[in-house]
């Protein structure tokens, strides 16, 4: 699998000043998004963020904009044809009832033609959840809540009968759904990497949204990866279900290797601090474990992994990731358009050639 990871929010994965066009309007994630299907990609989603103002902070106050991942996707389910459009959604804040997910979800199920997922989120952010007037509840409480509203939603989904239930968190009486979503259920994806998570992602989720264990750098993250997939491989299969993992890694590719790490070093070289210290604090913040132990230079480029160098070499690292049992990669990129160009000219047909994808063209 190959997805794109939407920057719907200003600064996108990396606060860095290099001058780029990377932008966070629904135009130019459309654009995009329009041009991932050309390209044959399988997938794309946004990430959901609430934040204060001057969002994470520094000179280009990082992430202070941003439009919803929901509703981007219900827009893009018009602009587009054949590719996935998955909205990433805390399930858990405010007043979101497993009715309402489970009808706008089938809603635009139809109107996508049977495209939508759902990126199920709990949030491990405390301020966030103090925006709702909420107070977070601890890391097992959240992914309790987050089976139950699943699981009524996929109760909603299959039920042929009005459904009645008095709970937990979540009670409806003589509740029904129609239509019923375009193929049994729509696609179900959750990011996580501790044991509940795993836990949750094995009994609900299609694809695993997961993180390298051992850090940025492809060096540590294949040691780590192997053991890391074969965990939720065996979860899932232990609760009659197969699962997909899928990885994000900061792509930086140029024709060669030293143009790619000096393309890499220059976006580095314009950090803006004050904006990669107001990140790193506010995940520190949190507990989710897949998250919490990024480094300083991670934030300043993005991504969980940095895959830097030529056409071949991404291809390399592509390969390696498959190794270690990564079933997909979801893109992202510092200036998109352009290098989302680039990737599609020089790293595709690569890829196609190494047996990791399948030409449009083929029968």
């Amino acid at each position: 699998m190959v997805g794109l990871f939407l920057p719907i929010q200003n600064g996108g994965w990396t606060p860095s000043t290099l001058p780029r066009t990377t932008d966070w309007t629904f135009d130019y994630n459309a654009a995009l998004t329009r041009r991932a299907e050309e390209l044959g990609l399988d997938m794309v989603f946004g990430l959901a963020q609430w934040t204060p103002k001057g969002g994470h902070g520094g000179e280009t106050s990082f992430r202070e904009t941003s439009i919803d991942s929901f509703m981007t996707v219900s827009a893009l389910a018009a602009v587009t044809n054949r590719i996935l459009l998955i909205s990433t959604i805390h399930v858990l804040y405010g007043p979101w009832h497993p009715l309402h997910l489970a009808k706008f979800g089938a809603t635009l199920d139809h109107i996508s033609g049977g495209r939508w997922g759902a990126n199920i989120v709990t949030g491990h952010i405390p301020r966030e959840a103090a925006m709702f007037g909420m107070e977070r509840p601890d890391h097992s409480r959240r992914y309790e809540m987050a089976d139950i509203f699943t699981m009524r939603m996929e109760q909603l989904w299959a039920a042929t009968e009005n459904l009645s239930v008095d709970g937990p968190y979540w009670s409806m009486q003589e509740a029904f759904v129609t239509p019923k979503p375009c193929h049994g259920r729509p696609i179900l994806v959750n990011a996580t990497g501790s044991p509940e998570g795993i836990a949750f992602a094995a009994k609900h989720s299609d694809i695993v949204f997961i993180t390298s264990p051992t850090g940025n750098q492809m060096s540590h993250a294949v040691e780590g990866l192997p053991p890391h997939t074969a965990k939720i491989r065996a979860a899932a299969a232990e609760a009659g279900r197969r699962v997909r993992t899928i990885i994000n890694p900061m792509v930086v590719c140029r024709p060669t290797e030293k143009e790619a790490i000096e393309y890499r070093d220059a976006i580095l070289d314009a950090a803006d601090v004050g904006a990669v210290d107001g990140f790193a604090a506010i995940s520190r913040g949190g507990d989710a474990v897949a998250w919490r132990d990024m480094v300083r230079e991670h934030r300043a480029l993005g991504g969980n992994l940095h895959v830097v160098g030529s056409p071949e070499q991404i291809v390399d690292h592509f390969i390696s990731l498959q190794k270690a049992g990564c079933d997909g990669v979801q893109l992202t990129f510092y200036d998109f358009a352009p290098d989302l160009d680039y990737f599609g000219e020089a790293v595709l047909p690569l890829m196609q050639q190494a047996g990791l994808r399948v030409s449009l063209d083929a029968p």
